[in-house]
């Protein structure tokens, strides 16, 4: 139960640290305030990958646009299982 909280909470531990610290965010976010509340609640290392590539070059297109389907797919879960599953044997 504590590693699921984990990867529920860590990623938006990290974008509340970004925006507080930092302005990457303001960039991508600036006048949009619900889809980046969206974005923390739903998916936020989409979210923060987006923000950071909108900050890094201007707009999401050609190999930046991995950054933002990789956080998506993070954030779906569908990347990012460190673990292989295990059977459960009776």
């Amino acid at each position: 139960m504590r590693t699921l909280a984990g990867c529920l909470a860590i990623p938006r531990v990290i974008l509340i640290l970004v925006w507080l610290f930092s302005d990457y965010l303001d960039a991508a976010y600036s006048g949009r305030l619900l889809w980046f509340v969206l974005g923390f609640l739903f998916m936020p290392m989409t979210t923060l990958a987006y923000g950071l590539v909108i900050y890094n070059h201007g707009s999401v297109e050609s190999y930046w646009l991995i950054a933002v389907i990789a956080g998506a797919l993070f954030d779906l879960g569908l990347l990012g299982k460190f673990k292989p599953s295990r059977k459960q044997e009776d």
